[in-house]
């Protein structure tokens, strides 16, 4: 492979990067890095790992068998009596999750613009929403993931070159990578759940493998996605050391003045671009995959009427970017409906994460060249990770709609670790059966 193939390779699976790194990552890294320093540096490296095993299977998925995630999910539960309501659960994790994704994408990219111009929300949202459905529009999903891997790229030069000037101690990084631990705070836990949370997300697994394509081979995807996703990982670590800056409450604008203290007044800059693009390019990103998987869903028997330029994908995409749009435009605060599309996607996680090791392990679907055993055995601490994020976000939405005065306690706490083994048990074997 040329250097220049390698290069564009590279660009076209940083859409993925583009996917995970938006306000979410941007607001959870930086308030990590605000409250706790560097000490969890070491969650962002798991999840980028972790983001990477889930990520390879669902591209290597479409490359082997030629069916994409939702195709194999679809083929895989054709005669079963559930294939209805897991359809509606596929459906509405993707769909729902981008639609509130989206909300918090526009948000985000306003809120970065603000830190630099002072124009009034609302209009930003249209203007940031209308330019997104111009890319959108585009017919060639290749050019809109090569777009959207430039400003991404560009994004996380701008933070690093951010996290160089804070000049972070060299001992403090190293240990907050590679040495896991939990301060004893109340706020870790959360934090490590929402850096795994926002690391790995549902509709990037659809999005990931609707854009893989047969004409390229598993190695030519396994170099260009793991350099991508490396990097997107390396841009979450920059990230939090930049929130070290932080001294008081965490906010955009608190963090846009430590930077200006530190870096001097191209901090503002930086951070106002940086938390903009990552919104602008995410608010592409969760539209176009929540296209991609309604026409992986229900694009098999007419693929003609699914096509990149046709009404019924162009529709997908609408109905989430106008959602996000709307929601957005009533001025919804940003750092809450961040983190609520956080909890959201949470809760998701588990059921797709399942579904992809189901069918990458089905020989009817991918012949001879099912898992491997040490992929199987990584994926599956991956998917018990999910599933006790999922399952505490569960668990919080419950005591704080129903229990709002009460907070879950150590019992919930072994509750939601034994049930996520026993239902990691049950996906091994039913793995197995292959």
């Amino acid at each position: 492979m040329s250097t220049k193939k390698r290069i564009l390779n590279i660009l076209f699976w940083s859409v993925v990067s583009a996917a995970f790194i938006g306000p979410g990552t941007i607001t959870t890294a930086a308030k990590s890095g605000a409250a706790l320093g560097t000490d969890l540096l070491w969650a962002l490296l798991f999840s980028t790992f972790a983001c990477l095993l889930l990520q390879e299977a669902a591209a290597r998925l479409t490359i082997i068998s030629g069916l994409n995630l939702g195709q194999a999910i679809v083929h895989q539960f054709e005669k079963s009596k559930a294939k209805l309501p897991i359809l509606i659960l596929v459906l509405g994790a993707i769909v729902v999750g981008a639609a509130a994704y989206e909300m918090g994408n526009l948000l985000g990219a306003v809120a970065g613009f603000r830190l630099i111009f002072e124009l009034p929300a609302w209009m930003l949202v249209l203007i940031i929403g209308g330019v997104a459905a111009l890319i959108l529009n585009i017919p060639s999903l290749k050019i809109i993931s090569t777009i959207m891997g430039f400003v991404v790229v560009l994004m996380g030069i701008g933070f690093l070159i951010t996290a160089f000037l804070i000049r972070p101690e060299l001992n403090a990084l190293l240990k907050g990578t590679f040495v896991p631990r939990f301060p004893s705070t109340n706020a870790a836990g959360l934090l490590v759940l929402g850096l795994i949370g926002t690391t790995i997300v549902p509709y990037n697994l659809f999005l990931g493998s609707g854009i893989s394509s047969q004409k390229q081979s598993v190695k030519e995807m396994r170099f260009g996605l793991a350099v991508a996703i490396l990097l997107g990982g390396l841009f979450s670590m920059a990230v939090l050391i930049v929130g070290t800056a932080v001294l008081t409450e965490f906010s955009f604008e608190n963090l846009s003045l430590a930077l200006q203290q530190k870096v001097g007044p191209a901090g503002k800059y930086l951070l106002g671009f940086g938390l903009f693009a990552a919104g602008f390019t995410s608010s592409v990103t969760a539209p176009l995959a929540a296209a991609i998987t309604l026409k992986s869903l229900f694009g098999n028997k007419y693929p003609e009427k699914w096509q990149a330029n046709s009404l019924n994908f162009k529709l997908g995409w609408f109905v989430v970017l106008l959602t996000g749009i709307g929601f957005a435009v009533v001025n919804v605060k940003p750092i809450p409906a961040i983190i609520l599309a956080q909890a959201l996607n949470g809760f998701l996680l588990p059921f797709v994460s399942i579904f992809l090791f189901i069918v990458i392990n089905n020989k009817a679907i991918t012949g001879t060249k099912t898992n491997p055993t040490p992929l199987n055995v990584l994926m599956l601490i991956v998917i018990f990770a999910t599933l006790i994020l999922g399952l505490n976000s569960a668990t919080k939405a419950f005591y704080s709609v129903f229990l709002p005065m009460l907070t879950p306690g150590n019992g919930v706490l072994w509750g939601i670790g034994i049930v996520a083994i026993m239902i990691s048990a049950w996906v091994w074997f039913k793995g197995q059966k292959k």
